[in-house]
C-alpha cells in the first residue's frame, strides 16, 4: 500500500473506532451510526453541534459515482443535513466535478496531510510533565482534550474516555504539578511547549513499537496566517504529503 493510502486508512480507522466504540447510551444520545462503504468508512453523528463528526474518509481507490451515491444515501437515510467527505487527491475521479454537482457536494476548508518516518525528534523545552493517561484519569483527560479544542462535554466526554479502552489506543497528557492541562492544550497553558513535547514522545513511542510511518493532519492556513500546529509538526520532522479538501455534502 502506498504511503498516501496508508495514512488515510490510519485516520479513518481511528475515527471509526472512536465513534463505533462509544457506549450504547452515548451513541444513542449523540445519534451515532457508522458504515463501511467502498473501502472507506462513513460516520454519522446527528446530534453534533460542532458539525465535525459526520464524515466519510479512508477510501483507497478512485471513487466511482456509485460509491459516492452510496455514501450520500447513507446520510440521507439517516436524516443528516450535512457531512464532510475527506478524500485524498489520488482518489478523485476524472469526472469528480460532475459527480459532486449531482450529489450536492461543494468544496470547504483544506487540511494538510503529513507523514513522518520515525526518526527521533528533539522535544521542545517545557516545564510541564508529559506522561501516559491511565484509566483513572480518562474522564479528566477527555474533558481537557475537548476544552482545548473548544468542543462541548456532554456526550463527547464519555465517548473519548471510553476510547482509552480500545485496543492500540495510547493517550498522552501534560501536567502542571497535579493539574492535567493538556490533551489538546488549555488556553491558559499554550505556548509552553506541550504540543511539541507530545509529538516527540509519540514519535519515540511509536518507533519503539515498530511503526515505520506516522501520520498527522491539520488545517491549512490562509496566506499570511500562521498555524502553530503545522509549524510544530514540520519542526519535529513531519513532511507535507498533500493538501486535502474537505468536500461538504448538504441535503
Amino acid at each position: 500500500m502506498s504511503e498516501t493510502l496508508n495514512v488515510e486508512q490510519v485516520e479513518a480507522e481511528s475515527n471509526f473506532a472512536l465513534e463505533s466504540g462509544a457506549p450504547d447510551d452515548i451513541a444513542e444520545f449523540l445519534g451515532i451510526a457508522t458504515r463501511r462503504i467502498g473501502g472507506g468508512v462513513a460516520l454519522s453523528m446527528l446530534n453534533d453541534p460542532t458539525n465535525y463528526w459526520s464524515k466519510a474518509l479512508g477510501f483507497t481507490e478512485p471513487l466511482t459515482a456509485d460509491v459516492v451515491a452510496e455514501v450520500c444515501d447513507f446520510y440521507r437515510e439517516r436524516g443528516a443535513t450535512r457531512a464532510v467527505l475527506q478524500l485524498a487527491p489520488s482518489v478523485l475521479p476524472a469526472d469528480w466535478d460532475e459527480i459532486r454537482a449531482k450529489q450536492g457536494i461543494a468544496a470547504g476548508t483544506t487540511w494538510v496531510k503529513l507523514a513522518h518516518n520515525g526518526s527521533p525528534a528533539v522535544p521542545a523545552e517545557t516545564s510541564l510533565r508529559i506522561d501516559l493517561v491511565d484509566a483513572e484519569h480518562a474522564d479528566e483527560w477527555a474533558a481537557v482534550l475537548l476544552a482545548g479544542f473548544g468542543m462541548p462535554l456532554e456526550g463527547y466526554q464519555a465517548m473519548f474516555a471510553a476510547s482509552l479502552a480500545h485496543p492500540g489506543v495510547t493517550a498522552y497528557g501534560a501536567w502542571d504539578g497535579d493539574r492535567l492541562v493538556a490533551g489538546a492544550t488549555l488556553p491558559s497553558h499554550r505556548g509552553r511547549g506541550a504540543q511539541s513535547a507530545f509529538l516527540a514522545r509519540r514519535i519515540a513511542d511509536a518507533t519503539a513499537a515498530g511503526c515505520t510511518v506516522l501520520s498527522a493532519e491539520t488545517g491549512k492556513p490562509a496566506e499570511g496566517v500562521r498555524n502553530p500546529s503545522l509549524e510544530n509538526l514540520t519542526r519535529v520532522g513531519f513532511e507535507v504529503l498533500y493538501d486535502r479538501v474537505n468536500w461538504v455534502w448538504t441535503s
